[in-house]
């Protein structure tokens, strides 16, 4: 081998050398975590219950027929304003004026009962006086012993027969003017339903839907069936947003508090409105679903400002203010954060020392939180939420009670005070942090510069 080989064999194993020797420093050289901050301040929050529904007039009435028969006469169609008291449509009366005509008859041939009825009596109260004046004159006799004594039998028997007879008529009476209630009774209602061929709009609105058409048949509902709902007219002065809210959001919403409603039909535009009703029970999944459903109430919100061009029947959102805070000390959302953390019998905060954190080698699992060592006699340790705060290079956990929760900002009622820097990204480095691990701070304006 030549002196020149050995040389280049001896420069590969040096090399080769500094190279492990340098992986080995580079991988086991501590890593320190970049992170981005933001200083706490104070905020205006508000914490809001977000549910979805459809737009229904306040005040909404479905016209059905009251008497089963042909519809003659349609003098609206589906969109159109009408006014209280404006003709909508007319049922065929033929044959209501066939039943009117049968019930006169009726009350006509009822009170000429009566009048026979009472001419009858009439008689039986004469008959019943001659038996009566015949049955004196047999006691008379009787007495001065010119009649035997079955005359006088004779005579208080035919008394107790018209006696009787009378009663009978007098009864007949009575039941006569029974039957006059009765066929009158028949005749006011076939009057009522008469009167009830020619709908008029109840109020003033908008015919929502038509559901009948000129020369149909109109049926009235029974005990089983629902009858022909022939008209919808709704009132669209006062509109509503009808929402459904979780179960879990229901305790927060009261009536009264103040709502802004989007509507899908109507981009662009926010309209206020207020909780007017809260429902009691929950709302009924549809028959023949199968699967877990949520549990949802139906939340009702008025809308106080006019809404152009509305339909019932339109999807909303309503975000319903459920609390309000002014000048709070407020935290990201993205800040809060889960450690199992330390904790004293008097049950103070344990700040342990971070662990050493190195580099990872090319193909290794992600860092993770390092697992902590078992608690001392005395000590527990418990999930916290909390946050982290950077506190001289380090981000130091700081346990946070929390209020209300805003669209970016928790409320903070204990932990924090304002101007504290608090950790609010990467996730992944939040993820990992520990406490009291030293960080670097991303210079967020070098990032943004060409």
């Amino acid at each position: 081998m030549s002196r020149t080989t050995i040389l280049v064999a001896g420069a590969v194993v040096v090399a080769l050398g500094a190279a492990a020797g340098g992986g080995y420093y580079f991988f086991s050289k501590p890593t320190v975590l970049s992170v981005r901050t933001e200083t706490v301040r104070t905020r205006d929050l508000e914490a809001v219950v977000s549910a979805s529904g459809k737009i229904q007039p306040k005040r909404q009435v479905n016209i059905s027929a009251n008497t089963m028969g042909k519809v003659t006469r349609l003098a609206v169609e589906e969109g159109q304003r009408v006014k209280a008291g404006q003709f909508l449509l007319e049922i065929d009366p033929r044959s209501l004026a066939g039943q009117l005509q049968r019930g006169e008859a009726g009350v006509a041939a009822a009170q000429s009962g009566l009048l026979q009825a009472r001419t009858v009596v009439e008689q039986a109260r004469a008959t019943l006086e001659l038996a009566r004046q015949q049955l004196k004159r047999t006691e008379e006799l009787w007495k001065e012993g010119l009649t035997t004594r079955e005359n006088l039998e004779k005579g208080q028997n035919d008394v107790k027969v018209r006696q009787a007879e009378l009663a009978s008529r007098e009864q007949e009476i009575r039941t006569r003017d029974e039957q006059i209630k009765q066929e009158q009774a028949s005749l006011a209602t076939t009057k009522y339903n008469l009167s009830q061929i020619i709908i008029n709009a109840p109020m003033d609105g908008i015919v929502t839907r038509r559901n009948i058409e000129e020369g149909e048949t109109a049926v009235v509902g029974t005990m089983n069936n629902a009858g022909t709902v022939l008209l919808t007219i709704a009132d669209m002065s006062v509109i509503e947003a009808e929402v459904e809210v979780d179960e879990t959001d229901i305790p927060t919403v009261s009536l009264g508090q103040e709502a802004k409603v989007t509507i899908d039909a109507v981009p662009d535009r926010t309209f206020r409105g207020k909780v007017t009703e809260i429902g009691n029970s929950p709302i009924q999944a549809a028959t023949g679903t199968t699967g877990q459903k949520a549990t949802n109430f139906k939340v009702v919100v008025t809308i106080t400002e006019p809404v152009p061009d509305v339909r019932p029947g339109f999807t909303c959102t309503a975000e319903i203010v459920t609390n309000r805070r002014v000048n709070a000390v407020a935290v990201p959302i993205q800040s809060m954060t889960v450690r199992e953390m330390l904790f004293d019998a008097s049950g103070q905060l344990i700040h342990e020392p971070p662990p050493v954190r190195k580099r990872q080698k090319p193909g290794a699992a992600t860092d993770q939180v390092p697992s902590q060592a078992e608690p001392q006699p005395g000590q527990t340790r418990k999930e916290t939420e909390g946050v982290f705060v950077l506190n001289d290079g380090k981000a130091v956990f700081t346990p946070v009670k929390v209020g209300i929760a805003g669209e970016r900002y928790f409320e903070v009622l204990s932990g924090l005070k304002a101007a504290d820097a608090v950790v609010t990204g990467p996730f992944a480095s939040v993820r990992q942090l520990a406490d009291g691990e030293t960080v670097t701070v991303e210079d967020l304006s070098a990032a943004k510069k060409p």
